[in-house]
């Protein structure tokens, strides 16, 4: 009798909308504390379980409550491959079942793009990419893009989160080419003007996950760096080709709630790259240390704050300097741009949740998949701090060195397939600028 009414239940899982009634059928809710006996996946249909239980913090014979339910369901959403992630506990015949039910987005993107370079509205790349997510339903990740405009490039990569899940390994893969323009001040002054380099690169990536939120990776990658000229310092070796040799390892540790819009939860990231190691005269090292960390604060106001340095050491190319101004930028100073051996960043943010969790669905939009026009949906105001500045090997460092930017903002999420963001900043004279963005400050 019990395993009829366990099959009854799973096909109304996979069957029905679900909903609360009386009866032998229990639906949790409010401020529930419940031991999970069995659980169930519904609308999975291309996704394996265990990619979506490798993510859990809880299984079977652990205690579930509304707030680990709320942390398990984002880490499942974190996937990048779910519209909406729901858990349900339900009760039957004194059984309590953990019922995830998702719905799978589209997983393959023929589309052309815009992309800014630096995040700079000044470099401006277009072209098309291919996208192949969830690949064989084991959240592998295909992708070949081509971009012209600033900077043209050619890549294609591929990742596997799961190369042997049970042994949980994982492995990255990337080929291509890029033609950078260069970045450094002094290395425009040496050249006598602006100059570009052809970036030839293959890179292999190979780790292991331990336990929920532990990586350990090592890396091997070669890369064909082209300069139009030779000058010492612009170029790593005695050539104007540079052909370098990197082998480095970096581990992670990521316990955030959401990752495209965290506010629970720490991130670490550390790695060190030997780069030429003496081979065709190339001998360099990079390290690299990024920690954040998230936490609630009371109801839909979050704080979060983040700390990263790199540092570079031996005979390093202008073009591997560390860089303000370009990728990592400080709101009040966006446009300034400053160059050495070292990086030191620091933010400091509240995010205070407007609308959450808001479903919109444009299904009366013909031809498109269904999976396409589902969105969930998110509003939310910011306060902000950043500074950060850089230095050359032997400069002392003094906080008067650092350039500081606050002010204030909005993100409007639109999830699983974007995030933007409109700042309003100010720099310690009290200049104002506005900042669109794409995706999250960190």
């Amino acid at each position: 009798m019990k395993h009829s009414i366990y099959l009854i239940f799973i096909i109304l899982c996979f069957t029905t909308s679900i909903k609360p009634y009386d009866g032998d059928t229990l639906y949790y809710k409010g401020n529930y504390t419940v031991i999970i006996d069995s659980i169930v996946i519904k609308g999975n249909e291309q996704t394996e379980d265990y990619i979506i239980l490798r993510e859990l913090t809880v299984g079977v014979g652990d205690t579930l409550n509304p707030k680990v339910a709320e942390y398990n369901r984002e880490r499942i959403y974190s996937l990048d491959i779910f519209n909406f992630v729901h858990l349900r506990p339900f009760e039957i015949n004194k059984e309590n079942f953990l019922l995830i039910d998702v719905e799978e987005s589209w997983y393959i993107y023929p589309l052309p793009f815009i992309t800014l370079k630096d995040r700079d509205w000044d470099k401006i790349s277009y072209g098309i990419g291919v996208l192949i997510k969830n690949f064989r339903g084991r959240n592998e990740t295909l992708r070949g893009k081509l971009a012209l405009g600033f900077d043209p490039s050619l890549n294609f990569s591929y990742s596997n989160p799961n190369l042997a899940h049970n042994l949980d390994l994982f492995a990255n893969f990337e080929i291509g080419f890029n033609s950078v323009s260069n970045r450094s001040e002094t290395a425009e002054e040496l050249a006598g003007g602006e100059f570009t380099q052809e970036f030839y690169f293959g890179k292999l990536t190979f780790g292991k996950r331990f336990g929920l939120f532990h990586w350990f990776g090592i890396t091997a990658s070669y890369n064909y760096i082209e300069t139009p000229f030779y000058i010492e310092g612009i170029n790593a070796s005695d050539s104007r080709i540079d052909r370098t040799v990197v082998l480095g390892a970096g581990y992670n540790f990521d316990s955030r709630d959401l990752i495209q819009f965290p506010t629970d939860g720490m991130f670490a990231f550390i790695s060190y790259d030997l780069k030429g190691m003496g081979i065709n005269g190339i001998n360099y090292r990079v390290g690299y240390l990024d920690f954040r960390e998230y936490r609630k604060v009371i109801g839909p106001l979050s704080a979060k704050w983040r700390f990263a340095v790199r540092h570079t050491s031996g005979d390093v190319p202008y073009y591997d300097y560390s860089y303000l101004g370009f990728n990592t930028r400080i709101r009040g100073h966006w446009t300034n741009q400053m160059e050495g051996n070292d990086l030191f960043f620091g933010s400091l943010e509240f995010d205070y949740y407007l609308v959450k969790d808001y479903r919109l669905d444009l299904y009366w939009i013909p031809l498109l998949p269904k999976s396409l026009l589902s969105y969930r949906v998110g509003l939310a105001a910011e306060l902000f701090v950043d500074t950060g500045t850089t230095r050359y090997i032997g400069e002392p460092l003094t906080l008067k060195q650092f350039n500081t930017g606050y002010g204030v903002g909005m993100y409007f999420l639109m999830l699983p397939y974007f995030v933007f963001r409109l700042d309003l900043a100010f720099d310690e004279k009290g200049n104002s600028q506005w900042i669109f963005d794409l995706g999250t400050s960190f």
